[in-house]
């Protein structure tokens, strides 16, 4: 694997980790969607620093590009979110509610796949799902 290739892996998983232990640790006493929009705030502030900076400043033909997806990303990860935000405050550990959600995420994102990306599954892959839905099963046998 190259570097190239490695880098956003391990941007995700170190930010993942970040995020799962900030959220879990987020008081009780606190409304997720106050929490949320001071959340998102922020990492609108950090994300015009960004690229600014990548790009030596900021012109409005930067913005040209953006379409409806914004607004649905937007809505996804304000209820992506809050799911974990009360998954957490319902009980859920740290440890199994990212992997339960996590797996049942990359089951669903392949058949999807496949489905609507014309990607292809291989055997290997199909039997990987499956070790991971049995894994699952296993998690929560009480």
């Amino acid at each position: 694997m190259t570097a190239k290739m490695l880098l956003p892996i391990v941007i995700i998983v170190s930010s993942n980790i970040f995020y799962n232990i900030s959220t879990k640790a987020m008081p009780e006493s606190a409304s997720p969607f106050a929490a949320l929009a001071v959340t998102y705030l922020l990492a609108a502030a950090i994300s015009l620093l960004f690229l600014a900076v990548q790009n030596k400043g900021i012109s409005a033909s930067m913005f040209q590009g953006i379409n409806w997806t914004v607004l649905l990303l937007s809505i996804c990860i304000t209820f992506l979110e809050f799911g974990y935000i009360l998954a957490f405050r319902a009980g859920w550990n740290i440890s199994l509610c990212s992997m339960i959600a996590n797996t049942l995420l990359a089951v669903a994102l392949a058949i999807i796949g496949a489905t609507f990306y014309r990607e292809s599954i291989t055997l290997r892959q199909a039997g990987g799902m499956v070790l991971c839905l049995i894994g699952l099963a296993v998690i929560n046998l009480k």
